[in-house]
């Protein structure tokens, strides 16, 4: 699955997001895309995520609708309460503010589960003892759940991750990660945390929500590394944390992340109504 490149075409230098998705190129793509019947609703819930949104406002339009069209055409929901896929702005050194596209670990659950290919497929945090041994040579673990104090659980002192599928023709793998290991590998990859943690700021996911994000740094390392991949899991993979740029091209930003923006299309109907009323914006987007 690719997004036509020629999005790209449209020049966006200081233009509203109204304006840029009236280009021709634009709609013509999106419709390609999703379909004439979507095309309306999408565009209308692009629009009203940037109108009230100022964080938003300062991103390319180009990262914008990139990030919300990949979404889209993976079958992802934009909802906050289930979690698939974020657009988080950043202030990438060489493009300025940019919208980076973030998969959220229950995208991959989603993802893996369309692909058919998984019986079985769980990440969870492991609590002070609980664990009662692991062998990462011949990747043994033995883990003894506090089910009979599930209610308590929660408070208890996160140690590690466990992560484990079984695929249906019977092949099984299972991770785990201490905790001390995943915080290792969160200050090594993202300079945001890093900086969290130096200066003492909560602006990014990992501080935001350790678990959730270790979660799918399980998930990514597990299925990446020994799972089959669907063209759709190769896609997100491929664009997780990522941002595509005016020539077409896929970056990885290294710069400082800042607050989330959840693009919600669910909850934009009543929005989308008075849209679809207004005679400026419709003329806007439909001439």
């Amino acid at each position: 699955m690719a997004i036509n490149n020629s999005l790209t075409k449209t020049k966006q230098t200081r233009t509203g997001i109204t304006a840029y998705l009236n280009s021709a190129a634009v709609i013509e793509n999106i419709g390609q895309a999703l379909g004439e019947t979507n095309r309306q609703r999408f565009i209308t819930g692009v629009i009203s995520a940037v109108n009230n949104n100022a964080q938003l406002q300062e991103c390319t339009n180009q990262s914008i609708l990139s990030g919300a069209l990949l979404g889209e055409t993976l079958k992802l929901s934009p909802s906050p309460q289930l979690g698939h896929y974020y657009l988080v702005p950043f202030n990438d050194q060489k493009k300025g503010k940019v919208a980076q596209f973030q998969l959220g670990y229950k995208g991959y659950i989603q993802l893996a589960i369309r692909s058919g290919q998984y019986k079985k497929l769980n990440v969870i945090a492991i609590k002070k003892g609980e664990l009662e041994y692991f062998d990462p040579l011949n990747e043994e673990i033995k883990i003894n759940l506090m089910v009979d104090k599930w209610d308590e659980r929660e408070a208890v002192e996160t140690i590690g991750y466990y992560a484990m599928f079984e695929l249906v023709n019977g092949f099984k793998k299972a991770i785990y990660w201490s905790k001390k290991q995943m915080e290792s590998h969160a200050l090594k990859y993202s300079p945001g945390f890093k900086k969290d943690r130096q200066n003492g700021w909560n602006y990014t996911f990992w501080s935001k929500d350790f678990d959730s994000m270790a979660y799918k740094t399980m998930l990514r390392q597990l299925i990446s590394k020994w799972g089959i991949m669907s063209i759709d899991l190769q896609t997100a993979f491929e664009h997780d944390m990522s941002y595509t740029d005016e020539a077409g091209n896929i970056n990885y930003s290294e710069s400082e992340a800042e607050e989330p923006v959840i693009i919600d299309m669910e909850s934009t109907e009543e929005t989308a109504e008075k849209t679809e009323n207004s005679d400026d914006v419709a003329q806007a987007l439909f001439g």
